[in-house]
């Protein structure tokens, strides 16, 4: 397809004239970027409206309407984020690990750019510049494939970017969009392995699984979250009760909200009413088991399906369970991977908890809310690694590097 083939000619072209750019270079060009976001932020909104509108139309959940809406203060939000990059260390050239070998030759391990990176994203265009701003700093041209629910949102931002990076007379070509919507050009843009290094899908789990199924280029697979807490027969209550509404409620259609909640059962009787009013509260709607709904009758019941589900909804499903061991063997079971947490003032179920259960970001008494680049001070991410090659939990500026080697002898040969 030729379009494409232009698009990747040119982030190939920008991959090998980004890295020449200097630590001061890069940050000076991504503060310019976010005092461009905000002076443009007219501008952005106006974009963002014309996608709102047509998404209500179309009936979007609320959910998602919340991922695609852009206010001031979320576009501040984006500006702050590459700030906090610029602010951060530059982790291209870091000479990771350095040895001599017994015949003489000096060996370096040092991080290095991965060249292109192509981002798949539904209707999230905070992500166009989260990923600008962590590609840039690392070196890395970025061709970007946004979903056409915030096609006006991204055509909007990336144009500011480039204009901004023009500005500084730095190549535009850093950042690209995918301006086609057709279907056919994001499959032929999975299979652009010529000139795309990495590709990373950041949505729902069909994005994912078609991206998985249909690439040609390595993938990284970044999170669908079906997140659980797990309430311990030694919680404080009153600690509990706002770290779960905070996790199910603050923020209904990310990926780090809590979608599935255990109990212990001997805290079941004490604890559940209280949090049930404080879900009824926010108008969430609760599945459970026997138990739960004996317990609280208007929860509806739960099937096996619901243990399963990441709802983005103000739904949320609940199970009663014996032990930490049988919380941690139904997570493991269900999860997806992202985060999990549990609340106790026992430190050792604390630990037991940590060490077994299987995902990215396993917390103590705090809300999986916070599994987060912003969160994490890494500026931003370029998403939620899910998997295990070759980077979990949220990936920043470390996340998108690769390293090689660097030899240096004195005229050695091999002679076994």
């Amino acid at each position: 397809m030729e379009y494409l083939e232009q698009l990747g000619q040119r982030a190939a072209a920008a991959k090998y004239e980004l890295p020449r750019l200097t630590t001061e270079q890069k940050n000076h060009a991504l503060l310019a970027a976010a005092a461009a976001l905000t002076e443009n932020a007219e501008r952005i909104l106006a974009a963002n409206g014309r996608d709102y509108e047509k998404a209500q139309e179309s009936g979007m959940t609320q959910g998602l309407l919340d991922r695609l809406k852009l206010t001031v203060e979320r576009i501040g939000a984006m500006a702050e984020g590459l700030r906090q990059i610029a602010a951060l260390s530059d982790p291209v050239g870091e000479v990771m690990e350095r040895f001599d070998r017994p015949n003489g030759l000096h060996i370096s391990k040092v991080r290095v750019p991965l060249g292109v990176v192509g981002i798949i994203y539904e209707a999230r265009p905070n992500v166009t510049a989260d990923a600008f701003g962590l590609c840039f700093k690392t070196g890395n041209a970025v061709i970007l494939k946004g979903g056409k629910d915030a096609f006006y949102s991204n055509v909007a931002v990336a144009e500011v970017l480039r204009e901004s990076l023009a500005g500084e007379g730095i190549t535009a070509d850093a950042v690209q969009l995918i301006e086609q919507n057709d279907r056919e050009v994001t499959t032929a843009f999975m299979r652009l392995k010529e000139y795309v290094d990495v590709l990373i899908p950041r949505g729902g789990a069909g994005l994912i699984r078609v991206v998985v199924e249909h690439s040609t280029i390595p993938v990284i697979e970044t999170g669908t979250g079906n997140c659980h807490i797990y309430v311990d027969e030694d919680a404080d209550p009153t600690k509990a009760v706002p770290i779960i509404i905070n996790a199910k409620t603050q923020r209904i259609g990310v990926c780090n909200a809590c979608e599935s909640l255990l109990v212990h059962e001997k805290i079941a009787e004490v604890f559940l009413p209280a949090l049930g009013e404080a879900l009824r509260a926010k108008n969430v709607e609760m599945r459970g088991d026997e138990t739960v709904r004996r317990i609280l009758p208007d929860a509806v019941a739960a099937t096996e399906e619901d243990y399963g589900t990441e709802y983005l909804d103000y739904i949320i499903s609940m199970k009663t369970v014996r032990s930490t061991q049988e919380a941690i063997d139904h997570i493991n079971r269900y999860n997806t991977g992202h985060s999990d947490a549990i609340l106790t003032e026992n430190s050792d179920h604390a630990e037991q908890f940590l060490q077994g259960v299987d995902s990215a970001c396993v917390y103590v008494n705090a809300s999986t809310r916070f599994t987060d680049g912003f969160e994490f001070g890494f500026g931003a991410e370029i998403g939620i690694s899910t998997q295990k090659l070759h980077a979990r939990g949220p990936m920043g500026l470390k996340e998108l590097t690769t390293y090689k080697y660097l030899i240096r002898g004195d005229g050695q040969i091999r002679t076994l």
